[in-house]
């Protein structure tokens, strides 16, 4: 059945509830809500905002592991016209105080096992006037379900723009502090109409939403299955029993970032044998080295492979490397095309510009990844400089990332331009090298940064975790990577190391690897 066009971001979950109202919308744990289950506690959820004095323009935040209550306040706050900040529960006190003050958030919902870090802050918080506690299955004594059945539901405001922020989302923070980067109903429905080809749903279909909601992987894929109106198995944690139990219950769908499907492969013939149970596997958010890669293609023969790569700026997905191009690559010569990021989604232009000149650099030559979208963000949350220097006055957005297009219109994305190694006037791109040390057969994972060098300015060194039972020498990974790169691209030294520091979305962080090398100079590397 077709639903009209949506302008504002719970238009869909309302059309569902009225469409199939006792189908079931989202099961998490041991409850499930029906779609008109589900839109109530919304209703109710923005009900009980607006007695709290919530409006357009105003900013509330939540704090917990994945929880349909996210969702339901992220839906209930933009029908009111405010905005709701989604923390990253991994982070410290002073990081979850920085965040909540920033955001200016007047209410404050927090997960029972995360009130002893606002209990610590509480005297901080100066402008929350509302704290309301959230336990994972909402049973009694639950302050959240006690307030959402004392709430009286309430509609759209009239005066609620599809151009109104209604989501808060803080960049990864790998250098300085993270900013709030904010989103309006429209950024993410067009992102969801945008994307949608990559997420094809079928009758019988469940999806998996695993990812944590803080990050755009989770809060806006979590709108495919709303847009199509297709059942949600939410996990708390994507550790590796929760998603195992997702399947289990029929999820057949899923986003999740490589390292997960590393630990997958690794885990042994019973997990590989569950996980081919998965239609889709949709990555992003790090890179997949090739030799996983093509472990999970032969291991799963029946499921699509989706790369995704986007960032919180843009609401989320802006390229994609679709099923057929992964299946199909290696057979038509193009075997590249593995470490692409496929092409531009529909309404997503890209450029490719030298960040010097400013000047669009030719077809296959490396530049700065620049973007132009209605997926892209309102701006930075009090930050006016630092979103005039992201985004010029023609609305490109200035992406951070280095990478190339070739000639049929595939993107690559071969670094960040703050991880871009220049070694006696040479750039060296990261990637390029990783990809070459992930082939070898003892080597698990890899980061290649930049260390000083007080004859080339820097020089190039490889991070690497073995396989269990792998051993591999300083010696012969450099001897590895001499057979096929340049010798002025190869690491000039190798730690091998335990397993290495990312962040909560799977990202490695090359700034914490940096940081000893580093200390003391005038130049930092960041």
């Amino acid at each position: 059945m077709t639903a009209p066009e949506p302008q504002f971001l719970d238009d869909r979950l309302a059309h569902w509830a009225g469409e199939t109202p006792d189908a079931d919308a989202i099961t998490y744990l041991s409850r499930t809500f029906s779609w008109r289950e589900w839109d109530d506690r919304v209703r109710r959820n923005a009900g009980g905002l607006q007695a709290l004095g919530i409006g357009r323009g105003d900013v509330v935040a939540f704090l917990d592991k994945n929880h349909p209550a996210c969702v339901e306040t992220t839906l209930a706050a933009a029908s009111l016209g405010a905005a709701n900040a989604i923390v990253n529960w991994r982070s410290a006190g002073d990081e979850v105080d920085y965040a909540l003050n920033d955001c200016g958030a007047r209410v404050l919902f927090v997960g029972a096992e995360l009130m002893p870090t606002i209990e610590r802050i509480r005297d901080r918080l100066t402008r929350v006037e509302r704290i309301i506690e959230v336990t994972p299955e909402g049973g009694e004594g639950d302050a959240y379900e006690a307030w959402l059945a004392a709430s009286t539901p309430v509609g759209r405001r009239d005066d609620v723009t599809p151009d109104d922020t209604c989501l808060v989302m803080y960049s990864s923070g790998t250098t300085g502090r993270p900013k709030g980067v904010m989103l309006s109903h429209r950024n993410l429905l067009s992102h969801t109409r945008n994307a949608h080809d990559g997420w094809r749903f079928e009758p019988g279909d469940k999806c998996m939403v695993a990812m944590p909601l803080f990050h755009v992987g989770g809060s806006s894929y979590v709108m495919f299955p709303i847009h199509d109106g297709v059942p949600i198995v939410m996990t708390r944690d994507p550790d590796g029993a929760s998603l195992a139990a997702a399947i289990l219950a029929g999820a057949n769908r899923t986003f999740l970032v490589p390292a997960v499907l590393a630990q997958v492969l690794q885990t042994g013939p019973d997990a590989i044998r569950l996980f081919g149970a998965l239609k889709t596997y949709t990555y992003g958010a790090a890179p997949m080295p090739p030799p996983l890669l093509r472990a999970a293609m032969e291991a799963w023969p029946d499921t699509d492979f989706l790369q995704v790569y986007g960032l919180t700026e843009v609401a989320g997905v802006v390229t994609q490397l679709g099923s057929h191009d992964h299946r199909t690559a290696v057979a038509d010569g193009h075997p590249e095309r593995l470490v692409s990021a496929g092409k531009p989604i529909p309404e997503v232009e890209v450029r490719i510009v030298d960040p010097g000149s400013g000047a669009d650099v030719g077809t296959g030559e490396h530049g700065e990844i620049w973007l132009r979208t209605p997926q892209l963000f309102q701006g930075y949350l009090g930050k006016p400089e630092a979103t005039a220097e992201a985004v010029t006055d023609d609305g490109w957005f200035r992406t951070g990332d280095l990478g190339k297009v070739d000639a049929d219109g595939f993107v690559y994305v071969e670094d960040r331009m703050k991880d871009m190694i220049i070694s006696g006037g040479e750039n060296i791109y990261s990637p390029e090298v990783e990809r070459v040390l992930a082939e070898h057969p003892a080597v698990m994972e890899v980061a290649v940064i930049g260390v000083p060098d007080d004859v080339w300015g820097e020089s190039v060194k490889a991070v690497v975790s073995l396989h269990e039972g792998q051993q591999a020498s300083e010696d012969e990974l450099i001897g590895y990577c001499r057979e096929h790169l340049a010798a002025f691209k190869c690491p000039r030294s190798v730690d091998v190391t335990g397993p290495l520091p990312r962040n909560p979305t799977g990202k490695i962080l090359k700034r914490d690897l940096r940081t000893p090398y580093w200390q003391g100079r005038d130049r930092q590397v960041n």
